[in-house]
């Protein structure tokens, strides 16, 4: 066992008195000793369960014969820290995350771990952080918010409720409305009910074989989270027991599988940054382009929040991601035949599984879209790329051409949206807001869900090279690559250009002249970093590209 090292022989007697201080008997030693990585934290609503997930771990653990040894991770709640300099300190989390989790496992030398995130940037930096250090691993999410309710009986949820503040700048919400939606979007503990970033991260980490079936979808608030949590304690002992390891499940074809499940799901943009981060950690490049490749053959199967009016309570009820999962495979789009932390391969896990609510998991045959829910577009304003949930964009906004209002900040922008300066037709661009730029690449659900609240989102587009929540809806095209701070040509873009959006074609063009781009590229100089010491700063002189999944160099 990895953990002989700190237990067994004259050498590990140090080790095993240090050990003894913890209260660990000399039986509990003999057994393989388990690291249970647990992200709880009392300011995240989707982690305030962590604890309790944590002891259903662990006597799952205990019951399979292994000694579980509890540490932390951290993580932050993106909806509290949208519209303020928090955000800057949201994705780069993931690598403190990936990086604390490998320390920590590194130099106990744990012979298992698992992990139990729930919300945005928990679940990939732990992902990344179990293909580093490559023991067995498997995962358990603290699962998904029920949605609300509001007086009248509409369900509700932290999307609507971000469009809400909109509503009320532009006259639509009175303060009582407004105050509603407060006391109803975010009903209860769990990662917020809609398919956006930490739900779609859980879909897609059972999708992939690191997670039990349900792990994306059962809710927080129901005991069968808890009875999911103690199996996965008890299966990473066979994980143990087989040596079946990170790496032998995150292969490229399964990476591919969870691309193919993403355009199925409509999951967030978001998954375009992590699962290439995640890939990376295997030594595997997932380019933009495969993107395009596997959404124009895979049917969008599922419309949850934002993009429709159900959520991830209806998704489990209709059977989850293994229902979606079985629709794919019957039509050969996933590989089958790859292994999972179950020990069985994805075809022996989707035996007898059925899709029990064609409405909320569409067939095959009677899809949402034919195509994914997720485009990469490319053109001389993004010549690396850049990308937008299509399945949450008004068929009025698949194709768009107009002026661009240019905002070298989000707070610059959200001003102006809640002034009323934009108008119907307008292309708002954001920028200086990428990896480098911000620095930590913020999320722009402010924007654009005061563009969504004041009826806006089937006539303005919103174009940045930073990134959007998985709640935000609308022709929002994210991740523009090379961004602003590195030279990119959204940098270039001045007030009235003409811009045109294709999303069918995936393409996005500035509509000014090579000539003319040449001239500003000449005189463009790099504005002074925002912020030039502490984490942020030695982030921003590491960070790659969005197109790269934004890994540190």
């Amino acid at each position: 066992m990895h953990s002989d090292v700190i237990k067994k022989g004259v050498p590990a007697a140090p080790n095993r008195s240090l050990l003894y201080a913890l209260g660990y008997t000399k039986e509990e030693l003999e057994r393989p000793l388990i690291g249970v990585v647990c992200s709880y934290n009392e300011i995240v609503p989707g982690h305030m369960n962590l604890d309790k997930i944590a002891e259903a771990v662990k006597a799952g653990v205990r019951a399979a014969g292994g000694t579980p040894v509890e540490f932390p991770a951290i993580a932050v709640c993106d909806g509290i820290a949208m519209g303020h300099v928090g955000m800057k300190y949201s994705l780069v989390t993931r690598d403190l995350i990936a990086d604390s989790t490998e320390a920590m496992a590194m130099a106990h030398q744990f012979d298992g771990l698992v992990m139990i995130p729930n919300c945005d940037k928990n679940v990939p930096g732990l992902l990344m952080a179990a293909a580093r250090v490559n023991v067995p691993t498997i995962f358990v999410s603290g699962g998904p918010m029920l949605a609300g309710t509001l007086n009248d009986g509409r369900r509700t949820c932290l999307s609507h409720m971000f469009e809400a503040v909109g509503a009320h700048y532009a006259g639509k919400l009175n303060d009582e409305g407004l105050e509603e939606y407060e006391e109803n979007a975010c009903p209860t503990c769990g990662s917020c009910s809609g398919m956006y970033t930490a739900n779609s991260m859980n879909c897609l980490t059972e999708a992939i074989g690191m997670a039990l079936r349900g792990n994306g979808t059962i809710p927080a608030v129901h005991s069968a989270r808890l009875r999911l949590a103690k199996h996965a304690g008890m299966k990473i002992m066979e994980l143990v027991e087989k040596d079946i390891r990170p790496r032998d499940i995150l292969t490229e074809s399964a990476f591919h599988n969870a691309e193919t499940i993403d355009m199925a799901l409509g999951c967030s943009t978001n998954t375009m940054l992590h699962l290439p981060a995640i890939a990376h950690e295997c030594g595997i490049t997932l380019s933009f382009d495969m993107a395009n490749e596997i959404s124009e053959k895979t049917p969008n199967l599922c419309h949850l929040a934002p993009a429709g009016d159900t959520y991830m309570e209806d998704l489990e009820r209709a059977g989850g991601v293994y229902a979606v999962m079985a629709e794919l495979a019957q039509a050969g789009l996933l590989d089958t035949g790859l292994v999972t932390c179950t020990g069985k391969t994805v075809a022996e896990n989707l035996q007898g599984v059925v899709n029990r609510n064609p409405e909320i998991i569409r067939p095959l045959d009677n899809p949402y879209s034919k195509t994914g829910g997720i485009a990469v577009l490319k053109g001389n304003l993004a010549p690396d790329g850049c990308v937008v949930k299509q399945s949450a964009v008004a068929p009025e906004m698949m194709v768009h051409e107009g002026p661009a209002r240019v905002f070298n900040s989000e707070d610059d922008a959200i001003a102006a949206i809640y002034a009323g300066r934009i108008v119907a037709g307008d292309v708002v661009v954001i920028r200086y807001e990428g990896p480098k730029g911000g620095p930590g690449m913020r999320e722009m659900l402010n924007p654009t869900s005061a563009i969504a609240g004041m009826g806006l989102d089937k006539d303005v587009a919103l174009i940045t090279d930073g990134r959007f929540s998985g709640a935000t809806r609308g022709a929002s095209i994210g991740h523009v690559s090379p961004e602003a701070a590195s030279g990119g040509p959204i940098g270039l873009v001045e007030e009235g250009d003409m811009i045109a959006i294709d999303i069918p074609a995936h393409t996005i063009e500035l509509k000014v002249s090579e000539e003319v781009l040449a001239a500003r590229k000449a005189a463009w100089v790099c504005p002074e970093p925002r912020i030039k010491t502490g984490y942020l700063s030695r982030y921003a002189k590491m960070v790659s590209s969005a197109d790269r999944g934004a890994v540190l160099e």
